[in-house]
């Protein structure tokens, strides 16, 4: 399912790269590696075919991503790659996949406010992203961190193999910070990782409320969009904050648990 790259990694291209070994961009590296551990921990990961990715702190045309082949789990801050617009790898060893770069790279470049890009195929997100009508409800009270962020790409055109697939993605978010991409995945979008990470989770067990609910053959009632709206009020409110503790807790996890992924 997952298809290499093949781009050119020129010794030019290296040997005239910025300094990418600042404190910023190690923290940048081994916060990316905490997300990719934990949600392989989740059960977000498929195989080697997701990616996530971030712009780099002072460099607004590079970003991290993980390597072409590897699973999340496997992932430490140094496996990660810092690759340009133009699919050269600056930093580290191997390559994108190949719809990791095009999406990504569509989707940092055209919406410069997406700092942070995750995109999985985790089952009860995606299972919704295959259903009639939109794919939330707004039914139940996690479902609603999200109300009036999303947006639905209703264009399934198979593999993001080419630029142009990326940019057409990237042209269907609007103004949202979470995409469904129907018969796909989804894809959220960040200013920071921390605030990537909690959306990314809280996604998930948003959508896993909801198949169970829908599973039991009863009427799932949504709430009320006054409700609703003034809820999701309530828990935008200091919502970075929460984000940045809840990225910390699951550091301290990994600390305890799985330290290598800070190598």
């Amino acid at each position: 399912m997952a298809h290499s790259l093949h781009a050119s990694s020129p010794a030019a291209v290296r040997s005239n790269r910025p300094d990418l070994a600042t404190d910023a961009v190690r923290a940048a590296r081994e916060d990316l590696a905490a997300c990719f551990r934990m949600a392989a921990r989740n059960g977000f990961e498929e195989g080697i075919c997701n990616h996530f990715s971030a712009v780099v702190p002072g460099h607004e045309d590079l970003f991290l991503v993980n390597p072409y082949g590897y699973a999340f789990r496997e992932l430490t801050a140094s496996k990660l790659l810092i690759c340009d617009f133009h699919g050269h790898v600056l930093d580290g060893e191997g390559e994108p996949e190949a719809t990791a770069f095009y999406i990504h790279a569509e989707m940092h470049k055209r919406l410069p406010r997406a700092k942070v890009a995750f995109h999985t195929h985790m089952p009860y997100a995606t299972a919704l992203s295959m259903t009639e009508g939109d794919p939330l409800i707004w039914a139940g009270q996690t479902a609603l961190k999200f109300y009036g962020r999303t947006s639905v790409d209703r264009d399934y055109n198979g593999l993001a193999l080419d630029a142009s697939e990326g940019a057409r993605i990237a042209s269907a978010v609007g103004d949202a910070d979470i995409i469904f991409m129907k018969h796909h995945g989804v894809m959220v979008l960040a200013p920071t990782i921390a605030e990537a990470w909690d959306d990314l989770y809280y996604l998930e067990r948003a959508a896993e409320v909801q198949v169970l609910a829908m599973s039991t053959g009863r009427e799932v009632q949504p709430v009320d969009p006054a409700i609703a709206a003034a809820t999701y009020k309530q828990m935008r409110e200091g919502d970075s904050e929460s984000a940045r503790l809840h990225l910390a807790a699951i550091r301290r996890q990994l600390d305890a648990e799985e330290p290598q992924y800070r190598h």
